[in-house]
């Protein structure tokens, strides 16, 4: 067993194994490390552990060390001198006439080479290019012509589910994507569907493409004939992540079906997966003990609402007393002081006015 760490170099892509020279280094430490193309600064990806021997290509290099300020202040300034090389390089292009897009440029960390990005249709010669190049900037050249794909990754971007790019967030390592994916996960074949910002298959066919076969191990064919509770019938369509599939009973008028789950149905011609009698007797009594929850709940809430007239009786009892007490308050209160109420006219009674006596 050997004991490595991971490190990668950009946000997205491959990690590549270190050996830690006896550092506990925890994941996102910046490290500067020796690779094929120079000295380079990355960052742990894969903290420490053990891996076979057997599974290393070649001898691990070790670590130089972990980064300092300086060296991240370093790479700072490559950063800045990465953006004015790209804008020079992009005019001697236009000045040699070269049919070729530039996607991005690169310095070593101790900036003893640059490495310049390109995409073109076919072979571009170059070479003049390279010498420009080399007399503006004093240090090596080197021109890598790339992919639509590695273009995107670099680029990033996002994709038509909303999503920034797999390949610039998370993927590894590009792998071969098949029409023959985008069928088996029910897909419409159409291109532009099927097709990321790239031009070619999506990623995410590729790698979702063992959680689809696990899931049809499953599930039966479109035209598969089986038997369900409601008879025999015949799969019409299938949705493999809900894990249902839609069922044409047989003697039915129409185009009328029904929808079955995993696990409510047996694939005629196959090995009975579950039986049907005790499916019914455990439906039977969902049915039941659903029943008898709807009926515990409609008596709960008819004894709220119950509650709820006599309280509402009560208070209006009680607003209605309260408001004939305000009346005869209101009244006494309009009575003028000091005067007596008129006396009540009686038959025998003489009128106080002397012009009426006779």
């Amino acid at each position: 067993m050997a004991e490595i760490i991971g490190v990668r170099f950009n946000s997205a892509g491959k990690a590549y194994y270190f050996d830690p020279d006896g550092q506990n280094l925890s994941m996102g430490t910046m490290v500067v490390v020796e690779t094929s193309h120079g000295v380079e600064m990355g960052k742990v990806s894969i903290p420490n552990r053990e891996v076979s021997e057997k599974d290393l290509k070649a001898p691990l290099k070790k670590i130089i060390r972990v980064a300092t300020d300086d060296d991240i202040k370093q790479l700072n300034e490559n950063q800045v001198k990465e953006k004015e090389a790209f804008k020079t390089a992009s005019e001697l292009i236009i000045k040699h006439k070269l049919e070729m897009k530039l996607i991005d440029v690169e310095y070593t960390f101790d900036r003893s080479k640059i490495l310049f990005y390109f995409t073109a249709d076919g072979r571009v010669d170059f070479r003049d290019l390279v010498k420009s190049l080399a007399s503006v900037f004093r240090t090596r050249i080197e021109l890598r012509q790339i992919g639509v794909r590695d273009e995107a990754r670099q680029l990033g971007s996002i994709g038509i589910c909303g999503r920034f790019l797999c390949c610039s967030t998370f993927l590894d390592d590009f792998r071969p994507v098949s029409i023959k994916m985008a069928k088996e996960q029910g897909l419409s074949l159409n291109p532009t569907k099927i097709s990321g910002v790239c031009g070619r298959l999506m990623c995410c066919l590729q790698y979702e493409e063992a959680a689809y076969d696990d899931a049809l191990k499953t599930m039966p064919e479109r035209g598969a004939t089986v038997e369900t509770l409601d008879g025999t019938g015949t799969v019409v369509d299938t949705a493999t992540l809900k894990q249902q599939i839609r069922v044409k009973l047989d003697g039915t008028e129409g185009h009328k079906t029904e929808v079955y789950n995993v696990g409510e149905f047996n694939i005629v011609g196959h090995e009975p997966s579950v039986s049907l009698d005790e499916l019914k007797s455990k439906k039977e009594q969902e049915v039941l003990e659903k029943a008898q929850r709807l009926l515990e709940d409609s008596e709960r809430i008819n004894s709220i609402f119950a509650n709820e007239d006599t309280e509402f009786e009560k208070e209006t009892e009680r607003e209605n007393k309260e408001n004939q007490n305000k009346n005869k308050n209101n009244r006494r209160r309009r009575r003028p002081a000091g005067r007596k109420p008129a006396p009540k006219n009686s038959g025998n009674t003489e009128s106080k006015n002397p012009s009426l006596k006779n």
